[in-house]
């Protein structure tokens, strides 16, 4: 048969479409990676989802933080929105006709509440919407509650560990599943892939398009290009224009060092650029649109004055990232930044090479630039935000990959001729170390002191030796190819202690969570919660777990400001002295002592 008569005859077309063109791609893959993509998906799914959704080891732990519940309650009133625009219009977001009203009824449904934050029925403007985009979509699925207001950075998360996965796999065989593994379980990614918050979603598409970009610099293929302007336009939605700012800086950076100018006019790829502005500028346009004020209190409030100045109370001395790697990167620490001095030393090498005027002659590349561009990658914005006047971890988020992929790439080099012994014993002390400080934090939690008894000590030190003495022995029995293996062992003990075991100290301690469900179980029918001088964090919290805002008594108009109808309220132990001031002409009754996050809650009757 003639290739007229095969394009021509039944299916060909059906071969041809992009469904079955991925179809081929997966099933090479699977074919190729059967084993390694199993163990990917199990780990990873183990590490982000334990813990976290009630079928692999329940909800433990609630919304922390002011963030989490602040950010939950938004997509959630942006859902109730959406949900009555298209209610109203009897519509649904995929047309039931192809007539003009039924289209524009849908496009009409499609957008409603998906343009203005909002927050206690008012705009909230301080960050873009991709992340409550994606939590509308899980309530959606999942109902609203804290683990769905998760799933988005760890879907997120998983995406980044997959394309590492298969980045490394297709340019640097040998480490990929190491990289994959190594980057999910460090500290930072791990804490804020389980999160409700817009870190992940910034640091994933970010890191997904800055490898896209390195794909298209060692092969030349454009179509890799796609992925720096598809997930860089995602990372925009996700924070703002520091994504592709520090993606250009980065890239210029590289450029600049490899005296490559060239990569700058190359890199301009009109496709990509078509594609980053119908993504990005129309709701960029449609949220200034409705709110005249977005523009000074994003970009100038939000981004530049954050930047500059402490208004938000977020200072912290210059060496605070530098604290935050080292933390962040556990328990793979000293492995990490072995591999970016070994790096560094790789980079400065063919730097001096591509400076003598004999080098690689017959080549029109020197030597491998990977190195050289994950070390920049990963240097740059920790520099830059330690000049930020305010200060917070996940600003370096997109530092931690591509030490974790330099961590990966090192210990496969060396997987012959193996690890000198201290940095061996380092490594095994630093796992050591993690599941001490892990095992007495439920002990710190309990009973709120530094030193703990001394069956506790005995207990978390004893632990830690022998899980420091396994992850030795088995390095220096096996070798450098089960490193990793032995890694994983204090990391999975950790985490199943933690929340296997304590989930409900973290979740007494730390969310606002049981509060309000007690709160709900005592006092079912009072509508109107009101707090006196609590913490953010639980403020939110609590309006998040009630879906309804909090009432303040001001501290300096106490008895104003006071509610009229009756009402619950929530007020640190410590601040009990207030309470008569406050409630002078008013009758009131405790309900309960919060005691772990040093509370007392009052049942407040209506004023006579």
């Amino acid at each position: 048969m003639s290739d007229l008569q095969k394009s021509a005859a039944p299916g060909a077309w059906k071969e041809r479409t992009p469904i079955a063109w991925l179809h081929g791609i997966w099933k090479g893959f699977a074919a190729e990676s059967p084993h390694e993509f199993l163990v990917l998906c199990v780990v990873t799914g183990f590490l982000l989802l334990y813990g976290l959704v009630p079928l692999i080891g329940g909800d433990q732990l609630g919304l922390v933080g002011a963030d989490e519940p602040r950010y939950a309650q938004i997509a959630r009133e942006m859902l109730a929105q959406h949900n009555e625009v298209c209610t109203q219009l009897h519509a649904e977001m995929v047309p039931h006709s192809l007539t003009p009203k039924a289209i524009d009824d849908s496009f009409h449904c499609l957008i409603g509440g998906t343009i203005t934050p909002i927050l206690y029925g008012k705009p909230w403007l301080e960050k873009p919407a991709l992340y409550y985009w994606r939590a509308m979509s899980f309530f959606r699925e999942f109902g609203v509650s804290d683990w769905s207001a998760r799933l988005p950075s760890s879907s997120g998360a998983f995406a980044l560990f997959f394309l590492i996965f298969l980045h490394m796999r297709r340019f640097r065989p040998g480490g990929h599943l190491n990289a994959a593994l190594i980057t999910a379980s460090s500290l930072a990614v791990f804490a804020f892939a389980r999160g409700a918050s817009t870190d992940m979603q910034l640091a994933a598409p970010f890191c997904i398009g800055m490898l896209g970009w390195y794909a298209w610099y060692e092969t030349g293929k454009k179509f890799w290009l796609f992925d720096l302007y598809f997930f860089g336009a995602a990372a925009t939605l996700a924070k703002g224009p520091v994504a592709p700012f520090l993606a250009l800086v980065i890239i210029l950076l590289f450029a600049g060092l490899r005296r490559e100018w060239s990569l700058l006019r190359r890199t301009i790829w009109w496709p990509g650029i078509l594609l980053y502005i119908v993504m990005v500028l129309p709701w960029y346009i449609a949220v200034q649109w409705k709110n005249p004020t977005f523009y000074r209190l994003f970009f100038l409030e939000h981004n530049l004055e954050r930047f500059a100045t402490n208004r938000y109370q977020h200072h912290q001395p210059f060496w605070f990232y530098f604290a935050v790697l080292i933390l962040g990167l556990m328990p793979w620490t000293i492995l990490s930044l072995r591999a970016l001095v070994d790096s560094i030393d790789v980079s400065i090498a063919e730097w001096k090479v591509r400076h003598n005027p004999q080098r690689y002659l017959g080549h029109s590349r020197a030597g491998d630039a990977f190195p050289e561009f994950l070390v920049l990658w990963a240097l740059f914005p920790i520099v830059f935000f330690s000049f930020s006047g305010s200060k917070l971890p996940g600003y370096i988020l997109p530092s931690i990959p591509p030490l974790t992929i330099l961590t990966a790439d090192y210990l496969h080099r060396n997987r012959r001729d193996g690890l000198p012994n201290w940095l061996v014993w380092s490594h095994a002390a630093v796992c050591a170390i993690l599941v001490f400080v892990l095992i007495l934090a439920p002990q710190h939690m309990k009973y709120e002191t530094l030193v703990p008894s001394a069956q506790w000590l005995l207990i978390a030190g004893g632990s830690a030796l022998v899980i420091g003495a396994a992850v030795f022995l088995i390095i220096r029995r096996w070798g450098v190819p089960q490193l990793v293996n032995a890694t994983f062992i204090p990391i999975v003990v950790a985490l199943v202690f933690l929340l296997g075991f304590h989930g409900k100290d973290l979740d007494l301690n730390y969310s606002a969570r049981p509060l309000a469900r007690e709160i709900q179980r005592l006092a079912p029918n009072e509508e109107t919660l009101a707090v006196y001088e609590v913490r953010r964090d639980l403020d939110y919290g609590l309006a998040f777990y009630r879906n309804t805002p909090t009432v303040h008594y001001d501290a300096e108009d106490c008895p104003a400001s006071v509610p009229a109808e009756e009402h619950v309220l929530v007020i640190p132990t410590k601040d009990m002295a207030e309470l008569n001031q406050c409630l002078a002409d008013r009758i009131y009754k405790p309900l309960f002592l919060y005691d772990t996050q040093g509370l007392e809650v009052y049942k407040v009757y209506a004023r006579q």
